[in-house]
Parts: C-alpha cells; structure tokens; sequence
C-alpha cells in the first residue's frame, strides 16, 4: 500500500492544508479518506494523549506527506501556495522520503508551473482526478521525480470517493461540480468545467449514510445548487431533492449553498417553506446593487428581481436569515454604481455578508477590462460597505434579544472562551451563537441541541448567558449526533489514536470577511 513503508512497515503520516470554500472543504475529506483508505494516518492523531504508550515511536516532526489543496480565487493566491511551498523546502531536505502534493484549482490553473517553480514538489494533480493521488505518490516515489495529471474533464464524481469527515454530527454531500455561468470575474468554470449532476438517488444514499452514522445536518453543495438538474432535464429536480430529504428519519438540519438569482425559482421557496427540517436561511449573492455593473459582470438578474425574490422568501419564511456576496470595484464602477450597492444593501437587510475587494484574475474576462478601479478607491468603498453591513447585522441581531432559539452544538469555540467559558454553536437560520451553561446545569456534547434565550447581540454573533438552569431559560437535548460524538472520542482517544479510519472532529470554519475575491458565485 503507498502508505505503508516498505522498509519499516510503518504507516507514513500526512497533512491536507486546506485553502478556498466550501467545496475545497468537501474536496479534502475526499483527500483524507482515500490517504487513510491507502494506509496512511493523520499526522495530527500520532501525538497520543498523556499516558497512552504508541504502537510505533517515530524521531520525524514532520508529517511523511503535505497535501496543498488550493484555490485559485484568491487575491494573491499563487503567492500564498508558493511562500508555503517554500517554508516547507528546508523541512523536506531535513526529511528524506517526504513528500509534497499539490492539487485543487490553483493546480489545474498553473499545472506544470508549479514543478517549475517548485522543484520539490512530488505531485501535482486537478480538481478533475482527485481519486489518482495516491497512485501519483507511488509514482512518483517509485520513479524519482514529480508525477503530474491534470484531466481537462471529471473523471469520477468525488462523493464516490472515500472520505474521512471533519465533524461526526455534520456533513457536506456535493450535488453538482462545476458551473455553466460565464461571469467575467469569475475563474470557477474553466478549473472545474461544466456543471455535472449526481443522480437524486446516489443523493439520498449519501445522506442516508451520514445520518446513519450519526449526523444530524447535512449541507448541500453545488457551484449552482438551483440549477441542479440540468443533465437529466428536470428543472424542479432541487426543490424535489430538498423534499426528499424532508423524508429521512433522523435528518434534523438541511442548508445549501449557492443559488443564483437568475435561476432562483418559487418552487424552492416552497420546498423551503414546507420542508420543517430545510434551514429558514438562504446565501443568496447579489455581488452588486448596480445593474450597469451587474450587466458587466455578465450575470442575468437586476437588481429588482434580486429584491423581488428576498420578498418572496420572507414571505413564505418571515423569519429567514438571508447572507450574501458583494464585490466592491469591480472594472468600470462609478460612485452612482457603488451607491446603488449600498441601497440595495440596506434594503436587503442581509444577517451578513461577505465583501471583497476586486482584484484582476488572470484568465477572466473582466481582468481585461478597462477603468479598473484604482486601489485606494476600492478600499474606501470597501471600508463605507463593512461598515453599513456592520450596523445592518448588529441590528438584525439586536432583533433576536428576548428570544429563545435552538443551538447545535460545535467542537469549535470562540476567541474568548478561555475568558467567558462559553461554548458555541449555530442557530437555526446559521447564526454564530456563544452562551455559557448555568451552574448546576448538564453540559452539552457537540452535537447535541440546547435551547436558550439570547441576552446579547454583535454585528457577528449572539450570546447567551442564562439566568438560571430553569428549562424556561436553559434546556438540553442530547442527540444522535452528540452519542456520534462521544463515540468518535472514545475510538480516537483511548483504542483508536493514530490509527487508520480515525475520525479527526470538529467543525470546517470558513472566513466570514475577506477582502479579496474568494468563493464568489
């Protein structure tokens, strides 16, 4: 197996250092589960806990195998994969035997670039054949020099591929990869090509097997998630996938993200609005408020559909929470066309969004355009769109002060839990929650779902702090998930540290503000 040493027997080690969205996120569960599938083990899970005697005991402080998973949406993305390529050279003269792969959008963009300015590393390989990296290794490691393969179409779909998840009581199932939209700023569709859809059924049967194991929120991913259905003709195929999902017994959460605006249709608003277990939350990206700019930018809606069809949503759902993407000086914007931005944003009464700052892609369209906006002009506008979304979130937030809601616990905490001691987890609608448990109160598990009135608000998230550990203030439900949960910690901390199929936990964090072009649909 390429993750067994030869010589030792040992299992080599590895690392996936993760950059971009959601579907890279996706994409490197896929990595992680066909390294372990070939015998390696998480670099991560070979520090045993305190007391735990090894199986094998290794002198290397460095994993066997470094994984890029890039993106190439980014502002200053190559240099951001080539300064860490470069920190990592002297640690891989250090180590015989390591190796470095490179895979992702940034390496179906560059392709043989990166051997060329990176001579070290072993591997290079695209969004398309994500299931030929541990062959790659092999090769490479066999024939004494970097191995590369970049398939300029899907070669098998990635949810058929093994997969080592991030989180035990949440998961990702991609519906679709690739994107048949041509925006000009947009890089997505030339890396990952046409959108190519999944079967409904195999769907379903990746759901089901999530909830089978534990989870109790799944997120639908997709370039496009409405426009799913295109290859086999069916224009309503993603609202009767959402009802689909209504029927699994034990699937308490559904999210999905992206839409478009221009393919967003009511029988999604409704599937939405009468499927109790679909999320009152929707990502829907306006990118600008200008319809000059929106034209520009080769997107197929104005701004008076985008406002209609938020009226619509709420609606059907009064109490959705509503995020979204905006672009800030893209090629040729005025000051009439920023301010039309602002308008709609106030407007839209977005729970937040996230904002970036144009910067020319090399290989899209609109970085050719004239009148690029000059930098300090971008900025300005920048800093006058964070801040009237600042006070809009802060606001809507203030809303929910007096309210109870509903929180998932997560394995990840906030910046300031050593000092508060709160824990944290998402609302319903996806909003960031941190609350403290009440003296004399059962602790929640990640997972499990805990019932709470908010007593404060920010423009970023909510807290809780109850006043007592009375069911009216403070209620525990332990879950399915939260039982995952504690298995998954048994297995990983006392029979099953540093072995192979080995659930590494904790929630995906995605940025919430960047000021360069990332993830934008």
């Amino acid at each position: 197996m390429p993750g067994i040493d030869e010589q030792t027997g040992e299992h080599r080690t590895y690392e996936v250092r993760t950059f971009g969205c959601q579907m890279n996120v996706h994409d490197s569960e896929r990595i992680s589960g066909l390294l372990e599938s070939a015998g390696y083990v998480p670099f991560s899970e070979t520090a045993l806990p305190e007391g735990t005697v090894p199986e094998k005991t290794s002198s290397k402080d460095a994993p066997d195998l470094v994984v890029f998973n890039t993106c190439a949406v980014r502002e200053n993305a190559d240099n951001k994969l080539y300064g860490n390529l470069g920190n990592l050279a002297p640690t891989k003269r250090e180590n015989k035997g390591m190796q470095i792969a490179v895979g992702g959008c940034l390496a179906q963009k560059d392709q043989n670039t990166i051997v060329e300015k990176a001579p070290w590393v072993d591997v290079v390989f695209g969004t398309h054949n994500i299931g030929s990296l541990p062959a790659l290794l092999e090769r490479s490691r066999h024939n004494e020099e970097a191995a590369t393969e970049l398939l300029e179409s899907l070669e098998v779909f990635p949810s058929t591929l093994p997969t080592k998840r991030d989180s035990v009581y949440s998961g990702w199932v991609s519906i679709s990869v690739g994107c048949n939209n041509t925006c000009t700023f947009c890089i997505v569709p030339s890396l990952r090509g046409k959108e190519k859809d999944r079967r409904p059924g195999d769907i379903l049967t990746e759901v089901q097997a999530l909830v089978d194991d534990g989870a109790i929120e799944v997120t639908l991913l997709g370039q496009n998630v409405n426009s799913y259905g295109v290859e086999f003709g069916d224009r309503q195929a993603f609202s009767k996938l959402l009802r689909a999902c209504g029927q699994i017994e034990g699937l308490e959460r559904v999210r999905f993200t992206s839409p478009h605006p221009a393919a967003f249709t009511d029988d999604v608003i409704d599937a939405m609005a009468e499927t109790p277990n679909v999320m009152p939350v929707l990502h829907m990206p306006l990118q600008s408020g200008s319809d000059k700019v929106l034209k520009d930018m080769r997107r197929s809606y104005r701004s008076k559909k985008f406002l209609g069809i938020l009226d619509k949503v709420r609606e059907r759902i009064p109490h959705a929470a509503i995020t979204t993407d905006i672009i800030v000086g893209f090629p040729g914007e005025t000051e009439e066309d920023f301010q039309a931005t602002l308008d709609v944003v106030e407007k839209s009464r977005f729970s937040s969004a996230f904002t970036f700052q144009y910067s020319i892609r090399p290989g899209t369209p609109a970085g050719e355009m004239e009148n690029q906006v000059p930098k300090e002009v971008v900025q300005e506008r920048y800093e006058r769109l964070t801040a009237l979304q600042d006070r809009i979130s802060r606001e809507e937030n203030e809303r929910l002060i007096g309210t109870q809601v509903e929180v998932m616990v997560s394995a990840a905490t906030g910046r300031k839990s050593g000092e508060t001691h709160r824990l944290s987890g998402r609302s319903k609608d996806q909003r960031l929650v941190h609350f403290s448990v009440p003296a004399g109160a059962e602790s929640p598990r990640p997972g499990d779902l805990v019932t709470l009135t908010i007593t404060e608000a920010a423009a970023f998230h909510v807290i809780s702090d109850p006043a007592s550990a009375s069911p009216a203030d403070y209620s525990v439900r332990r879950s399915r998930a939260g039982d995952a949960w504690d298995r998954a910690q048994a297995e990983s901390c006392g029979t099953g540290g540093g072995k192979p199929g080995t659930t590494l936990l904790g929630m995906p964090s995605i940025p919430g503000r960047s000021s360069a072009l990332t993830g934008a649909r």
